[in-house]
């Protein structure tokens, strides 16, 4: 036979093991926060607005924590139809904030933010430095994301020309051969300042000689910059609007030569050198906190769900209800959690 304890005893239990899970979840995320900050004192790093569906998470965890609020108070009062109903909606509300957190990661990953593999700094096919183009006679050139014919931003349809003939450079792999087959009259492709040469379609140096892997390589990069309309920086938008570049407290420039500056005047070779080599260490950080955030709230709902098909099958009323408060305080704590990581990114990301 099962123990049989005291009610007020078994109250006192199943709160004693929420309040361990809360302690243990702060202590997580006391040392993921700790990690953000010091990391970032010596790093290169990059700050950027929140995506907007991140206030949408929030307003539905706020409205899911007054509607099982609701629901506690109608199943102390026996109020049956009410407390289904308010469980239901809370149930409904949890899955709006995982969705709203998903779409908030793809708002991330379409301004160029990404959770992994990713520098602050384009590197490999950075355009300029081995490749680029002229258009009608007219040289092509990049400043921070922009693209400019003659020194002026391109058209829509002049950047949707580059990337229509640059897209033929990106399936190219080891073994394969180079090549043009999708001619444009008015893009000279050039490599080291000098237009390529070709032979039965297949792309030659300016010196006539034959692409080699490497060469190859730095091209296929090089169309998929264009591509993702990246110019010198993996983010999207403008340096200093649209995102900002930090490096111990202090806001990185950028000048007209295509150079960061700090502190007035353009990066030491050291770290330049280093601007280079950074991750994108703040995204990847934003993501592993608001993502296993996210985890303790996808294991919270298996829990919400449970207790929403026990209040629709009545078994909670005004003297069974210790399973909806112990699950409400969990509920709560991780609707409180992601108030204060969203304000901590506010600030300090």
């Amino acid at each position: 036979m099962e123990p049989q304890f005291d009610p007020q005893v078994r109250e006192k239990m199943k709160k004693n093991l929420v309040y361990v899970s809360i302690f243990s979840v702060v202590m997580l995320f006391a040392g993921l926060t700790s990690a953000y900050i010091v990391l970032m004192g010596d790093s290169f790093w990059v700050k950027h607005p929140l995506p907007n569906f991140f206030w949408l998470s929030t307003a539905t965890v706020g409205l899911s924590s007054i509607t099982f609020v609701l629901a506690i108070r109608a199943a102390k009062q026996n109020q049956s139809s009410m407390l289904k109903s308010m469980m239901v909606l809370t149930t409904l509300l949890g899955v709006l904030f995982i969705f709203f957190q998903f779409k908030g990661y793809g708002e991330l990953t379409t301004k160029g933010f990404h959770a992994a593999n990713n520098h602050i700094m384009v590197v490999d096919g950075r355009y300029g430095d081995y490749f680029e183009v002229t258009m009608n006679g007219k040289p092509v050139s990049v400043h921070g994301n922009d693209f400019l014919v003659n020194g002026k931003k391109m058209t829509g349809q002049e950047f949707k020309s580059l990337q229509d003939f640059t897209s033929q450079f990106l399936d190219y792999e080891r073994g394969k051969t180079m090549k043009v087959t999708k001619p444009n009259p008015s893009i000279v492709l050039l490599m080291n300042k000098r237009p390529i040469t070709l032979n039965n379609q297949e792309v030659y140096s300016p010196e006539n000689v034959k692409f080699s892997h490497l060469d190859g390589l730095r091209l296929r990069y090089f169309a998929e910059n264009i591509r993702d309309e990246r110019g010198d920086f993996y983010a999207r938008g403008k340096i200093g609007e649209d995102f900002h570049i930090y490096y111990k407290g202090e806001e990185i420039g950028y000048n007209e030569k295509r150079k960061l500056t700090y502190q007035g005047k353009e990066l030491n070779a050291g770290l330049e050198t280093k601007a280079i080599e950074s991750a994108d260490s703040a995204s990847s950080f934003l993501y592993i906190i608001t993502f296993v955030h996210l985890l303790h709230i996808i294991v919270a709902m298996i829990y919400l769900i449970k207790i929403t098909i026990h209040s629709l099958s009545g078994r909670f009323n005004s003297e069974n209800n210790l399973a909806l408060r112990t699950g409400a305080i969990f509920w709560h704590f991780l609707g409180f959690l992601w108030v204060y990581l969203l304000l901590f990114l506010i600030y300090i990301h």
